[in-house]
């Protein structure tokens, strides 16, 4: 492989080129963290906010990102995990369980995803995200799960994939 040439950098990525390749990376983190959490009345957490890229609302398994706040570049994955859960659906868990990381779009972006279960829920604020998000917290019962996600879809809404893989976690 020959070196990455930088073709743009900006305040949260940089645009990158090796060979004829060219892909992104974050410039302000070192990975990001998927959360599947089930609550005790069997309810998926999910979050739901404004994309811009996508210009549409997207449905998610609440998630962020590692080492983006200033002096806590070092941060751990788990307490990441535990931060982001809680700012994003008002749950703080009692434990975390690492289930799998790796690549979510390998031929686009440099970044690594850790995906982590929650248990051991505590409800202790509504949720909702900082004050620079728009996010909405939804607790979906697992037992119609699908129908919820087909009617929120057939009104425009988009869901991410991952939470398909969440639920691989959560019935395997």
């Amino acid at each position: 492989m020959t070196a990455d040439n930088t073709l743009y950098e900006g305040e949260f990525l940089r645009l990158k080129r090796v060979d004829t390749w060219e892909y992104a990376e974050r410039v302000n983190a070192r990975c990001a963290v998927v959360i599947v959490a089930v609550t005790d009345n069997d309810e998926l957490l999910l979050v739901e906010q404004p994309r811009r890229p996508m210009g549409a609302s997207v449905l998610e398994l609440p998630a962020g990102l590692v080492g983006d706040i200033a002096g806590e570049e070092n941060e751990k994955l788990a307490v990441a995990a535990a931060r982001e859960l809680e700012e994003e659906t008002g749950y703080r868990p009692g434990r975390l369980e690492f289930l799998t990381a790796g690549p979510p779009s390998a031929g686009l972006a440099s970044e690594t995803l850790a995906f982590f279960r929650a248990y051991d829920l505590k409800r202790i604020d509504a949720g909702g995200g900082d004050d620079s998000e728009e996010i909405v917290p939804h607790a979906v019962p697992l037992a119609g799960i699908e129908d919820w996600l087909a009617a929120r879809r057939s009104e425009g809404v988009l869901i991410d994939p991952k939470i398909f893989a969440g639920l691989y976690f959560v019935v395997r």
